[in-house]
């Protein structure tokens, strides 16, 4: 067994007990908070009020961005109800809010909501309260399109121009990183030149119309302007953090054109030998430092760009942002190297490419992989959370398809460093010339290179560049997929039956005393409330509140809320929608699936003016 042979044996041992450990870790992950996902909403969806709201408020998982219209609600003939601009309540950026118009009718109200996400991404949906009772309604999915839906177009644009950004990125600084670690004399190649050129060309470009589209992405509107300038939004609160980023990318690239014209340049300086010095080391000296430097200034260059990625996608919100940010860069570099690397390979295989150029990318593809993996271990237990996840939700299936396919790569990777083998095989070995006896020996004959060996490592390597392509295609869809920890969250936090967990709670009545008191001089403004909670067979619990007054008699009032969070997970508040259920009752269902120390909120207003919100905590499914 070879030196390198065992130096290899090694390293793949060392990965494997290496992904063995994450993956234990990943087995024992729980579900993280919730990101990007509605709450609550107040009035509680598909809850009947007694008396109108004057606003419709909305309470997501992370901070949000309103962009123009965020809120809209419609009457039950589809009129427009609301009044004033959307905005956030007391300045938490993660409420939303709109005033409603007075003097409404009863009858179902529908509310379309749209707002940025934290991690750069417009998320939006709808639901519906009745005022008085329920009613028909003749609000049409048209009406509610502008809110729920991105125009095909835009978004179609806007997603083509991300890919393009993305494989733009892989390609230049995989072409950089292939030049300045394996090929330096690449730099003069036409073939290098132009995969350089078209690479920061392609992400100027995309860059450029990302920013053009970024508007009209996140309100959900349409290329073309409003035909009647009158019925444009006044307020258009857009996400400026996006254009900054996108600005400072441009900015980098500006840098980036610099750079180049330097990489480019320096492979045409003359060499030691070329060079007429009383000191015949200086000018390799020199160049080698020259080197060190378009290194350094090619690393810091490509380590900035990743981070315009980094800082606006999932890993900037949640948990562990602060490792989460780095490791997402370092995601990208690792892909950039491979996959850019690869297309500079392609190309470099049809022109004089030697052999030991093709023997140090292997090296750098192996390194490159080896990050690949252990980065995006990582990033799928902070992304998905749960094995259950990862098969039951979209992001996680994305996620599946794209381990598949980098699995395609490293299998077409092996082939390729089987047919490297080969063709250093027949290049690096002198060919013997027999000479008669007694004749001076020559010098040995270095034999042509195998045209079918290097054939077949074109093919192989070219099979690797199209898998890379979907790798790419994959990668861009995940950026723009709710990650599978927001999808559990809000199943989690949605009526219906309560998740399957370890520490759900047993099967008890628990019970809550509230005390409350509104301020006010009637007989119910003071008094206490009893919560109970009784486990139901579908699932989470059924919830009876009785209010009694200071005497222990019935109080009845004119509205009473509930709702529960749970401070240690950073879930809720979820909204109980009660349901008169006599005097001074009420009764309605809560989905408590996890245990720990609960908060119960009981908001009782005895009169038009006198209302007051208690908190009591309570252990939920402990020993």
């Amino acid at each position: 067994m070879t030196t390198g042979s065992a130096r290899t044996r090694r390293a793949a041992g060392a990965l494997i007990a290496l992904l063995a450990a994450v993956l234990a870790v990943l087995g024992t992950a729980g579900t993280a908070s919730a990101h990007g996902a509605l709450d609550s909403t107040d009035p509680v969806q598909g809850s009947v009020v007694a008396r109108q709201p004057s606003a419709v408020t909305l309470t997501f998982g992370e901070g949000v961005t309103l962009p123009a219209e965020a809120l809209r609600v419609f009457d039950p003939a589809g009129g427009r109800v609301d009044t004033g601009t959307p905005d956030h309540v007391g300045g938490k950026a993660e409420t939303a809010r709109v005033a409603l118009r007075g003097g409404l009718a009863d009858g179902t109200y529908t509310v379309a909501w749209r707002v940025v996400s934290a991690d750069s991404h417009p998320i939006g949906g709808a639901f519906t309260f009745s005022v008085g009772a329920p009613s028909a309604s003749t609000v049409s999915a048209e009406s509610l399109r502008g809110s729920t839906d991105t125009n095909g177009l835009i978004g179609f644009l806007y997603g083509t121009a991300r890919l393009i950004a993305y494989a733009a990125f892989a390609l230049l600084a995989g072409a950089v990183a292939f030049v300045l670690l394996c090929w330096p004399a690449g730099a003069a190649a036409r073939s290098v030149q132009r995969l350089l050129v078209a690479g920061w060309v392609a992400l100027l470009g995309s860059t450029v119309v990302l920013m053009m589209l970024r508007g009209a992405y996140e309100q959900g509107g349409g290329i073309a302007p409003p035909a009647d300038p009158a019925t444009a939004p006044a307020h258009v609160d857009l996400d400026e953090r996006i254009y900054l980023v996108l600005a400072a990318r441009l900015l980098l690239l500006v840098v980036s054109g610099v750079f180049l014209v330097l990489l480019v340049g320096q492979s045409g300086q003359p060499g030691p030998e070329e060079t007429e010095q009383t000191d015949p080391e200086q000018p390799e000296r020199s160049q080698a430092r020259s080197r060190t430097r378009l290194r350094l200034a090619g690393l810091a260059l490509a380590v900035g760009l990743s981070a315009t990625w980094a800082v606006t996608n999932h890993s900037s919100e949640g948990a562990q942002v602060w490792l989460a940010v780095p490791v997402t860069a370092l995601h990208l570099l690792a892909m950039a190297a491979w996959l850019g690397g690869l297309a500079t390979l392609l190309s470099g295989l049809r022109d004089d490419l030697p052999a030991t150029a093709v023997e140090r990318f292997s090296q750098l593809a192996f390194v490159s992989v080896t990050v690949l993996v252990l980065t995006g271990l990582y990033r799928s237990w902070r992304e998905v959370g749960t094995w259950d996840a990862l098969f039951s939700t979209g992001y996680g299936q994305l996620l599946l398809v794209k381990v598949g396919l980098v699995a395609l790569m490293v299998a077409a990777a092996w082939v390729s460093r089987s047919r490297l083998a080969r063709l250093r095989a027949t290049a690096g070995t002198p060919a013997r010339v027999a000479v008669p006896a007694g004749a001076p020996a020559p010098d040995p004959v270095e034999p042509p290179e195998d045209p079918p060996a290097r054939a077949a490592l074109r093919r192989s390597v070219l099979a690797e560049a199209a898998v890379a392509v979907a790798v790419l295609v994959v990668t861009t869809l995940l950026t723009a997929t709710s990650p599978g920890r927001n999808a559990n969250a809000a199943t989690a936090a949605a009526p219906g039956p309560a998740a399957t967990d370890a520490s759900r709670a047993p099967a008890r009545t628990t019970t809550v005393r509230i005390p409350y008191d509104t301020g006010g001089t009637t007989p119910n403004a003071q008094g206490a409330a009893t919560v109970d909670l009784v486990p139901a067979k579908a699932g989470g619990y059924a919830v009876r509140v009785s209010l009694r007054d200071a005497a222990g008699k019935p109080a009845e009032v004119p509205e009473a809320r509930l709702a529960f969070s749970l401070p240690a997970r950073d879930l809720g508040p979820l909204q109980v929608a009660l349901r008169p259920d006599g005097a001074g009752r009420w009764t309605g269902t809560v989905p408590l699936a996890l245990a720990g120390e609960w908060k119960a909120l009981l908001t009782v207003r005895s009169s038009d003016i006198d209302m007051a919100t208690s908190t009591r905590s309570f252990p939920l499914g402990q020993s």
